[in-house]
């Protein structure tokens, strides 16, 4: 008798269908005209419509890390720390992450959802019945898109953060916008910048694919739809947490 581990099975059965949405996006790039508008509605969707609420998010962080650290670092004279205390709260680990819990709130759910509710309505059946693949025409401009966003939402929150913190910080301590720019670039390094980045995309590859797979998943009742939507950004926020402490574990090792 072969024993079934539940979680061993769905972590395999979720690698394989990021694998097939990885190999849809070759055909995607090659033929995929029909589903190019899917992507650019799902960019303007994911992307430009979370501006705001990710302006006010680096803006808060920005000034949380300056209200608490700079008076703090301040009674032992050392508040050039703050700098690097800057980038490794919004560039490198907060950021990503607070970026990744926008995204999965608002495009997991609407992904989940929206997929869910054509399985529900053979809209799925129908596609496969004219010889068009859901994967290539759905999945993967979604996938796509999230991914996209992710990255561009992620290098958003970072330069919207440690810009929103320099007119915070005037009030703490006064100084030309050049000293202030010049500390923060003489701290970064490339590694900030690539281990930031290599969140960003994961956790799009994460959060489109967690949340087409629950959409994909449900049967044939319409009360299936919303719990879709919930299943998928509870998975994306618990796998999008595992990932991100496997990676800044990888960079503070080496």
């Amino acid at each position: 008798m072969k024993l079934k581990i539940p979680f061993v099975d769905s972590f395999l059965y979720t690698l394989g269908c990021f694998v097939m949405i990885l190999r849809g996006c070759g055909y995607f790039i090659i033929r995929g005209r029909a589903s190019f508008k899917i992507l650019i509605m799902q960019i303007l969707f994911t992307f430009v419509e979370a501006l705001g609420i990710s302006s006010l998010l680096a803006v808060g962080m920005g000034t949380a890390v300056n209200a608490i650290g700079m008076p703090f670092l301040a009674g032992f004279s050392q508040e050039r720390l703050i700098y690097p205390l800057l980038i490794m709260m919004i560039t490198r680990e907060f950021g990503p992450l607070l970026t990744a819990f926008i995204i999965s709130a608002r495009s997991a759910t609407a992904i989940a959802t929206e997929i869910a509710g054509m399985v529900i309505s053979h809209e799925i059946e129908a596609y496969i019945s004219v010889g068009v693949n859901p994967i290539e025409h759905l999945a993967v401009p979604r996938f796509l898109g999230v991914t996209i966003s992710m990255f561009l939402l992620n290098v958003y929150f970072s330069l919207f953060g440690l810009a929103g913190s320099f007119l915070v910080a005037q009030f703490f301590n006064r100084m030309p916008a050049s000293v202030y720019f010049d500390n923060l670039l003489h701290i970064m390094s490339v590694h900030d910048i690539i281990i930031s980045l290599v969140k960003s995309v994961s956790f799009g590859m994460i959060i489109s694919t967690v949340a087409i797979i629950q959409g994909f998943a449900v049967e044939r009742a319409s009360t299936e739809i919303p719990v879709a939507g919930l299943r998928a950004v509870s998975s994306a926020f618990k796998w999008c947490i595992i990932v991100d402490i496997i990676l800044s574990a990888v960079y503070y090792s080496l």
